[in-house]
């Protein structure tokens, strides 16, 4: 990504792109085209105001830009749907603003005030990747950064309506593609339009070839002709493997079963509440977060790898999406912190990391690189390395998020309720405990860690525990200093109500939850290399690791290191309907999935749960309501718990 601040240009008040030769608007009637192009010509006002309560509509964009159309559009749902529909807004934006150039081009319309400055409180320019914002009531927005050609096959929607707004095709020939074209096709819903200020022959013919019937209209303004039109006969799209398709809808109601109470279950609960849904959340213990969330301070931590993987696709959009949430959150100052974080660079193999991910542009606001003596500055204390530099991440009081999360009219917590046992009885899940049945309802997800392995339907999947534990060490006047917190193979935030958090260790299949005295040790030791005078400002060496307080929680992975998301299908009946995967790993079976109907997982967060497990609630709510997912289809796919089932028939391990 390119510093957008030397590619765009403000002339006479209007927002130029000098990279393509084009202006993002026009400032006399920018607003006035967004409607008659946009608004107007695919009949929003009047198909808003048609919907139900509980409804849904989603409107794809190419080109995000200054975010005007997204405003407009939220402005006119407010105006015309009535209260409980849903809109979904997806947009893909290659070269995404700055919030400084945002907040300049739309302060020249107040009428879009209240939309404006909810949108800005949440956005900072975006890095490569997919991301979610939620604006009440029931407005969603999901920015995908990346290329268009890109972005689109990696597309989880179907759109009921398009907004084609990229640079003139003169300019960005490549946005206009007959591929670009016919994924937009294979995106839309029969009925589904769209609408554009071209008129360009080439545009029109790719878009007849992806199944629209094609209108030119009178264009706005001094613009003689536009183009707009309704899906006749969808592109064949190409389809995902069977064992990854979205199941059919297994309910009739919107009611739930969520059990576990830590952040994967109060997340997950908080996405369906938030949609209208009745949820039931079950969590043994005395209290939530009382497991591997209930630590004092969970860290932002985005540790990401210098490839384009999956997994940090998954990092980085959850992580924005935690920030988001956080930002408006009813959490004290006590509980949340935005301190910022350092990642050190703390040995040669880290620093090679490091420098290919500086070589990739990121935005400032989300990382930048730092030298030792810059890095000392921003800490507050001395420090041997230099590193990233994250200045939105911090710290929260995870337990906290989690009541807040669970604090919700549409969710019911029981609270020193164990689940033993799950049976299908006709419709309905049955969550049975040692009194008998607990609660029936048509959706069931398993937020449980370690312990959704005791659940005979979960039992095939491939989870691997890990012991951490954190050290809780008493601040003193010099470690007081510390403003930001530091990452290295471990970490230390700054002190919260007169403590540091310290850690964690890495247990690999202990299950143990005692506090360890070498374990104290060792989180020490990892410390004294990390920062050599904090070690000595919070008496290390002097330390009674014997007696010093901390807590240990046992956390949960994968083999490949990526949390489990989605639905869960019959292990043995899986195996059956796909053993030619056993001969050849290139078959396409067109076999049904053989679901296990209405139920879902959530769990093997590991280290990474504050990041991965809110965005996860939103993964597991696109899977229900059937919306567009909050990430690529890739990322769907890689977090999909069929994907050791499938494995293991490549592999014949099954």
């Amino acid at each position: 990504m390119n510093d957008p601040d030397t590619l765009l240009d403000w002339q006479d008040g209007q927002l130029r792109s000098l990279r393509y030769g084009d202006v993002y608007f026009s400032r006399d009637s920018g607003i006035d085209e967004t409607r008659y192009v946009f608004l107007a010509q695919n009949r929003l006002a009047e198909r808003f105001g048609a919907l139900r309560p509980g409804d849904r509509f989603v409107i794809g964009e190419t080109g995000f830009g200054t975010g005007l159309n997204f405003l407009c559009t939220w402005k006119l749902w407010a105006q015309c749907a009535p209260r409980g529909a849903r809109l979904h807004f997806a947009s893909i934006e290659k070269h995404p603003l700055t919030r400084e150039d945002m907040a300049r081009a739309l302060s020249l319309w107040p009428e879009l005030a209240p939309q404006r400055e909810a949108l800005l409180r949440r956005y900072r320019q975006l890095p490569p990747g997919w991301h979610r914002f939620h604006f009440d009531p029931g407005v969603v927005l999901t920015v995908a950064v990346s290329d268009v050609a890109e972005a689109l096959p990696q597309l989880e929607l179907q759109a009921d309506a398009w907004y084609l707004d990229g640079f003139a095709p003169a300019r960005n020939p490549e946005m206009w593609s007959f591929e670009v074209l016919r994924h937009i096709g294979a995106r839309t819903k029969p009925g589904g339009t769209f609408a554009t200020y071209t008129a360009a022959g080439a545009v029109r013919r790719g878009l007849e070839a992806a199944g629209f019937a094609v209108e030119r209209v009178k264009g706005h303004g001094a613009k003689r002709e536009m183009l707009r039109g309704v899906l006749r006969e969808a592109s064949q799209q190409p389809d995902a493997a069977p064992w990854f398709r979205r199941p059919e809808r297994a309910w009739t109601e919107r009611r739930a079963i969520v059990i576990g109470g830590g952040l994967a279950g109060t997340s997950a609960a908080a996405s369906l509440a938030r949609r209208g849904w009745s949820v039931v959340l079950i969590e043994r213990h005395e209290r939530l977060a009382a497991e591997a969330s209930g630590n004092p301070q969970g860290i932002l931590y985005t540790r990401l790898a210098a490839q384009a993987t999956p997994l940090r696709e998954l990092v980085i959009g959850g992580y924005g999406h935690t920030l988001r949430l956080l930002a408006t959150a009813a959490l004290a100052e006590t509980e949340r912190s935005h301190c910022g974080l350092l990642q050190l660079a703390f040995d040669t193999e880290e620093a090679a990391r490091q420098q290919k991910l500086l070589a990739q542009d990121f935005p400032s606001d989300f990382l930048r690189g730092v030298n030792r003596e810059e890095a000392s500055d921003i800490a507050g204390v001395e420090l041997p390395f230099g590193g990233l530099y994250f200045p939105e991440s911090g710290w929260t009081d995870p337990a906290a998020l989690c009541r807040m999360l669970a604090a919700h009219d549409h969710i019911d917590v029981r609270l020193h309720t164990e689940a033993l046992a799950l049976r299908r009885e006709g419709e309905q899940w049955a969550v049975h405990g040692p009194r008998g049945c607990i609660e029936k309802a048509p959706v069931l997800l398993l937020a449980t860690a370690r312990d959704t392995l005791a659940f005979e339907s979960a039992r095939h999947l491939p989870l691997k525990t890990i012991r951490g534990q954190i050290s809780l060490i008493p601040e003193t006047p010099a470690s007081s200093r510390l403003h930001t917190v530091l990452c290295g193979e471990g970490y230390i935030a700054p002190a919260r109500t007169g403590w540091h958090t310290l850690g964690a260790t890495h247990k690999f299949e202990d299950v143990g939850t005692d506090v360890r005295a070498d374990e104290h040790r060792e989180n020490l030791a990892m410390l004294q290399t990390l920062a050599p005078p904090l070690h000595a400002a919070l008496g290390g060496s002097a330390l009674d690791c014997d007696t010093l307080p901390g807590r240990a929680a046992v956390r949960v992975s994968t083999p490949d290191y990526l949390p489990l998301i989605g639905p869960l299908a019959d292990a043995q009946a899986f195996a059956g309907a796909y053993a030619a995967l056993r001969h050849d790993a290139r078959q396409r079976p067109d076999t049904p999935c053989p679901w296990l109907p209405g139920l879902y997982v959530s769990t093997a967060h590991g280290s990474r749960g504050l990041i991965t497990a809110p965005l996860a609630g939103e993964m597991l709510a696109a899977y229900l309501e059937d919306e567009p997912a909050p990430v690529s289809s890739r990322v769907m796919a890689a977090v999909h718990p069929n994907r050791f089932l499938v494995r293991a028939l490549i592999r014949r391990e099954r």
